[in-house]
């Protein structure tokens, strides 16, 4: 494995560039920033969630500081819309409760948490499953693999926080129904989307990043929240048929990922593929999967990884904003720039490759 000074050096490179990260001038298509990190959306909530797990491994309080600060500062200017991806810094900040106390942190999720289930305002479709609303469009009828980290992941998270049963429940619900509408079973990884009005996975393509959601999703499931030993034991199947499959489509080359799982002419694509390494070798870590089958594939992989990162630390290589497309294409001319989600989850396989179990 790589030493641990050089991990922790490019770690402090890589959250360095993600805490003053600005649009570098390329045209956006959201009503809200993607890029800045002084925005509240969901590549913001994935990258402050990066963040805090770097906390939890290094106890450096200037990122503690710089997490409390983005959050009264956000919270004081007033959340914009209440969505699918605008519920993802949500996650982070009930962490932050657990650490801080402050009161207002928790009366916020206990709010938000009551939109979604006492008010029922985060939409529903077929199912009962979770519609993908975003900031300015609704996704009729659309349910994304992405909504299980943007919101189900909060969502159970405030439910053992708060002591609400109903909401962990509704948590586990959401998983089971995603997973029934978008894993391609004889891949074992997962569509983009599903339309309930269509009945279908629009273009069916196995898309990188969406696939790592779940990865991560699970893994942290298995820490934090107590779970029914049998969905436990379902949802660890799933997961390891994931790694199977992930396994097989890594490229022979690098170790890593491209952004169409399946499909090595599309480009390599590094926020999927530093997840799927996080999400992979916490499974190792935890006893999930088998240390020696994996050892080597880690250890290529992330030697890897390490050429994506820019001198400034910037992630290189890290895919734009995606929504569902028909087609491969779509996803092979989706440009790449540096984002917030993709200097978070290098920093998730970053702070995991610190843990004294690598070393």
């Amino acid at each position: 494995m790589i030493e641990k000074k050089v991990i922790d050096e490019k770690l402090n490179l890589v959250s360095r560039k993600m805490m003053t990260l600005k649009n570098n001038g390329m045209k956006e298509k959201y009503p809200i920033s993607l890029i800045d990190i002084n925005c509240w959306e969901w590549p913001q909530g994935v990258g402050i969630f990066g963040l805090y797990k770097y906390y939890e491994v290094s106890g450096k309080e200037e990122i503690l500081d710089f997490l409390t600060g983005w959050y009264d500062k956000r919270i004081g200017e007033g959340i914009p819309e209440r969505n699918v991806n605008t519920t993802s810094p949500m996650l982070t900040l009930t962490h932050l409760y657990e650490k801080t106390g402050k009161e207002e942190y928790r009366t916020f999720i206990q709010e938000w948490a009551d939109w979604i289930m006492k008010d029922k305002k985060l939409i529903r479709t077929g199912d009962g499953c979770f519609q993908h609303m975003i900031t300015g469009d609704p996704n009729d009828d659309e349910i994304l693999i992405d909504t299980l980290f943007m919101a189900v992941l909060f969502l159970a998270r405030a439910g053992k926080l708060l002591n609400r049963q109903d909401y962990l429940d509704e948590a586990n619900y959401q998983i089971l129904s995603h997973i029934k509408y978008l894993l391609n079973k004889e891949e074992g990884l997962f569509y983009h989307g599903f339309n309930f009005k269509r009945n279908d996975n629009y273009g069916g393509i196995l898309w990188g990043r969406g696939n790592c959601w779940y990865t991560i999703v699970v893994m942290e499931l298995l820490e934090e929240i107590p779970l029914d030993e049998g969905l436990k034991r379902y949802f660890l199947n799933v997961y390891e048929n994931q790694v199977k499959a992930l396994k097989q489509y890594a490229d022979p080359e690098s170790g890593l990922w491209h952004t169409i799982l399946n499909d090595s002419s599309s480009y390599i694509e590094l926020s999927a593929s530093a997840a799927f390494l996080y999400g992979i070798m916490k499974g190792v870590r935890l006893g999930i999967l088998n240390k020696e089958e994996f050892w080597e594939f880690i250890r290529k992989a992330m030697g890897s990884l390490m050429d994506y990162i820019g001198e400034d630390g910037t992630v290189l290589n890290v895919s734009y904003g995606t929504p569902i497309g028909m087609d491969g294409d779509f996803y092979k001319t989706i440009p790449c720039c540096p984002m917030t989600y993709g200097q978070a989850l290098m920093i998730l396989v970053l702070q995991e490759a610190l843990l004294p179990y690598w070393h």
